[in-house]
């Protein structure tokens, strides 16, 4: 069993708070790797990979702001936020710089931190990232804003459509949504971007338009079945930061670190060495 460990952090980021706690997973000793998750996840989804990169790196899995343990304030979650509370989580360990590791969402406050940090950043390594302005994006999940309303009527139509679905072959896609609907109801982060970011012109921290200013070591890396973020995401990424590489994993869906350690560490180790 890993235990999370529990950072107290006491600064300003959130009005009317003094502190506010950040939960995180360590493995490993050295040069250290902060990995942050993918939205709805949190540090847990890099087990995986933690264990076979802990005997080369210290792997510092973090719950993002909103997600996980780490402290859920009822605010308009953005990225800066996202960037500050890394900032500070950093600082209370006392790591002036590191590698950063990031999936899907982590990718987008990992890219976010190198341009806000960019000398306390030493490479970076973005898994399926997302953070780039898709306009396509909006509206996409409108059908599934229902599973945002705080009421138990949503629970009770989710349990009454269940042994229906059972019947008609359908159970594995309503216990999906009731699972969605669970993470949303406990990951306000999770919430707040999904109902603050329904029009094209929401998406106002995305970073396609500044990331030609990094000038870190980069590698993304995705696969060529992710159904989450398109291809094209990527190798954007790749495309404008100068100098990065982009790997491809055959046959990888957007799931990287939970399904495909293995292929990840084969490419992550030789870019840290």
């Amino acid at each position: 069993m890993h235990k999370k460990q529990i950072l107290t952090l006491r600064s300003n980021l959130i009005a009317g708070q003094a502190s506010h706690t950040a939960a995180y997973l360590e493995q490993g000793n050295g040069m250290p790797l902060l990995m942050l998750h993918g939205f709805l996840g949190d540090a847990t989804n890099w087990l995986p990979l933690m264990e076979r990169l802990a005997p080369h790196v210290r792997c510092i899995g973090l719950d993002l702001l909103g997600f996980g343990n780490s402290a859920k304030p009822p605010i308009r979650y953005d990225i800066a936020q996202e960037v500050a509370f890394v900032h500070q989580v950093l600082a209370d360990l006392n790591i002036e710089s590191c590698y950063i590791l990031g999936h899907s969402f982590g990718g987008w406050v990992g890219a976010a931190y190198a341009l806000a940090y960019p000398a306390a950043v030493k490479g970076l390594l973005l898994a399926a990232p997302a953070g780039i302005r898709d306009d396509s994006f909006c509206g996409r999940y409108d059908h599934l804003r229902p599973l945002l309303w705080r009421t138990p009527v949503v629970d009770w139509a989710l349990a009454l459509a269940s042994p229906i679905a059972a019947l008609i072959g359908q159970r594995p896609a309503v216990e999906q949504i009731a699972w969605f609907r669970r993470e949303l109801m406990v990951q306000p982060a999770a919430c707040s971007f999904l109902l603050d970011r329904l029009r094209p012109e929401d998406a106002i921290d995305t970073v396609e338009k500044d990331i030609y200013r990094l000038q870190v070591p980069t590698l993304v890396i995705t696969g060529d079945r992710d159904e989450t973020i398109p291809l094209w995401h990527s190798q954007t990424y790749a495309d404008q930061i100068p100098d990065a590489k982009l790997a491809i994993i055959p046959g990888a869906d957007h799931a990287l670190p939970q399904k495909y350690a293995a292929e990840l560490a084969s490419l992550i180790l030789p870019f840290l060495s």
